[in-house]
């Protein structure tokens, strides 16, 4: 039986993540504060149907010690490092926060891996936003880098400690350079769930209206459930490599608006209004990839469509309100990471 750790489980891709390893036949470890297993119904929310079947050890991406106790006590053939500060909103209001915890994490894993389990293979979590302002589109594995945001320069060093891992010490690293991926398992803080949740309180007679930002920003929308799959057949590979992992299809915050209201039968002009406090200070207007590579190598293929994504999470959201009527809406700030 295969074992792998993944850092960051509690979160969107940490949950999916384990569902699929665990149904793969894995030993799933995970990597919590310890604050979670304190309070596992407010922390362990996504992973609660599944906290049977899980090891989880405390530990702190900020604390190299822990990280390295665990990898000392516990032998893994898989490393997915998911943990980071993702909301590209948070990373400029606390961007020395976001650094910390996204490059130091990353180099503490990949340092204790080296030192401990060298042979571990280890999949690093890029993002989309590490193109930024990008040179042309489609963006694939060439692509330069020109990041727009402090998250997004943390993910670019991330993706450049693994790479030189990989190079300097001949460990199986690989990056996945993912685009935006979505579900019902998303932050409320992210644009998409703000969304949807919020087309849920409007149908439910909650809300009255959604404030958002740009409106014309436009990105490559899949769900975090294929993409996970992409993850794990990285490191199934004979040689570890980076991919792009997107969906080919640029939509605008416009469109996903259009089709969550239409879920519901209303019409997003008539509650969508632009706050300007939500505009990026260096805004990206445009994210598509080119997943060519990994569906060449990997044999990978998103299975959701766009339409069906947000159908997915408006469903889900309706679902979600109808049984907690008597609780008060949930303030959020709108994000696209």
């Amino acid at each position: 039986m295969k074992r792998a750790l993944i850092t960051g489980i509690t979160g969107q891709d940490g949950s999916h993540l384990a569902e699929y390893l665990i149904e793969l036949g894995y030993e799933v470890h995970g990597l919590v504060r310890r604050v979670a297993l304190e309070q596992p119904a407010q922390r362990l929310g996504r992973l609660l149907h599944l906290r049977e079947r899980l090891h989880l050890h405390p530990a702190s991406l900020e604390s190299y010690p822990s990280i390295f106790q665990i990898f000392g006590r516990e032998q893994f053939d898989e490393c997915y490092h998911l943990a980071a500060q993702s909301f590209v909103a948070e990373s400029f209001a606390d961007g020395f926060s976001t650094m910390a915890a996204n490059v130091n994490g990353t180099h503490y894993v990949l340092e204790a891996l080296r030192s401990l389990q060298p042979k571990c293979k280890f999949y690093f979590a890029g993002s989309s936003e590490m193109f930024g302002k990008v040179r042309y589109s489609p963006q694939d594995e060439s692509t330069p880098f020109y990041p727009r945001s402090p998250y997004g320069i943390s993910k670019v060093a991330g993706y450049h400690l693994s790479t030189n891992y990989r190079e300097a010490y001949g460990m199986f690293c690989c990056s996945g350079i993912l685009f935006n991926h979505e579900g019902p398992r998303r932050g409320f803080e992210f644009v998409t769930r703000k969304i949807t949740s919020g087309v849920a309180r409007i149908k439910l007679g909650l809300e009255t209206k959604i404030f958002l930002g740009n409106l014309d920003a436009r990105r490559d929308w899949g769900h975090a459930g294929d993409y996970v799959r992409a993850m794990h057949a990285m490191l199934q590979q004979a040689e570890p490599d980076n991919y792009v992992v997107a969906t080919g299809e640029s939509h605008s915050v416009r469109d996903f608006c259009a089709i969550a209201f239409a879920e519901v039968g209303l019409d997003y002009q008539e509650y969508v209004e632009i706050d300007p406090s939500f505009y990026r200070p260096a805004e990206v207007d445009l994210l598509l990839g080119d997943a060519t590579k990994a569906r060449q190598q990997l044999g990978w293929e998103p299975q959701h469509t766009f339409r069906n994504l947000i159908r997915e999470m408006v469903e889900n959201d309706l679902e979600l309100l109808s049984s907690r009527a008597h609780t008060a809406p949930r303030k959020a700030t709108v994000g696209i990471a």
